[in-house]
């Protein structure tokens, strides 16, 4: 998948794709006024320039995400994991641990997702 950068508006409005789809353009207007405050016209504005780049489809007034959610948080995730803490799995869980209790039950959910990362 090619890599791009989604800035925070449009991480904003693909989440409410990817929670609605497939929606017709015009219920997508409302739910950006609503959930964003923007007007009909910012909204087609940024459908248009995520259709030009290939990361939504408005055909027949249907508008549907070319990028799965997971994808997305994929890619963001190798980002920060590469500039922030030089690709270094521990590092960052350490920083991100740093003064935080987890319970039994989520060392055992990241113990089975290190386990089936070995496999």
């Amino acid at each position: 998948m090619e890599e791009f950068k989604l800035f925070n508006a449009e991480s904003k409005f693909l989440n409410i794709i990817w929670e609605l789809e497939p929606i017709n353009s015009t219920e997508l207007a409302k739910e950006c006024l609503e959930k964003l405050g923007w007007k009909k016209s910012t909204t087609y504005t940024m459908l248009r320039k995520l259709s030009e780049r290939n990361i939504v489809k408005n055909e027949t007034t249907m508008v549907t995400s070319l990028i799965k959610r997971e994808q997305v948080q994929k890619m963001e995730s190798e980002a920060l994991l590469e500039k922030s803490f030089g690709n270094s799995l521990p590092s960052f869980l350490a920083a991100f641990l740093q003064g935080k209790k987890i319970t039994e039950k989520e060392v055992d959910e990241i113990k089975k997702m290190v386990e089936e990362a070995m496999e």
